[in-house]
């Protein structure tokens, strides 16, 4: 996509992150929190990332903030050192436009040159964007895990990709 601009996330666009974020909170079960989230929760929320020294990007298009996508870790025990969770949401509306595919492809380069070993990325169902994007690159599913959350009254299952880079 043309001036799609992928970068680091700074501490100026946590306005812009929680307005993406919380149309999904909001209107969908994509994800599971259930209350929106403000501007300093989510500067935190980066801060956290960041301080971790795992990457958080956004897409800009046109000066505007699309997207963003990031990583955490999978588990807090040592072992598991390698291996990260990520995230991605666009602004809706942007879907099957290219910008998530170039979105996640800049955040898994960052992770590789970090040293990750897997990557694991979680959907609610259903969620045909986001299932489309995982196997796009490569992800394998591995796992459903049926009625776990309970959102929007009705139970929601969640299924996990890995991508061993």
């Amino acid at each position: 996509m043309r001036n799609l601009c992928i970068r680091p996330a700074l501490p100026p666009d946590a306005k812009a992150l929680a307005r993406i974020y919380n149309y999904y909170i909001e209107n969908t079960v994509i994800t599971f929190e259930e209350d929106p989230v403000s501007a300093q929760d989510m500067a935190a929320r980066l801060a956290d990332v960041q301080k971790a020294s795992l990457p958080w990007l956004v897409a800009e298009f046109e000066g505007a903030i699309v997207g963003y996508a990031y990583a955490t870790k999978w588990k807090v025990r040592s072992a598991y050192r390698y291996s990260v969770e990520t995230t991605i949401y666009l602004e809706q509306g942007r879907e099957g436009r290219g910008i998530g595919k170039e979105l996640y492809s800049e955040l898994l380069s960052l992770l590789r040159a970090r040293g990750v070993h897997v990557v694991i990325g979680g959907a609610a169902l259903p969620n045909e964007a986001s299932v489309a994007l995982h196997e796009k690159l490569g992800f394998e599913r591995v796992a459903t895990f049926r009625q776990v959350g309970f959102k929007h009254d009705r139970w929601v299952d969640v299924a996990y990709w890995q991508l061993v880079l």
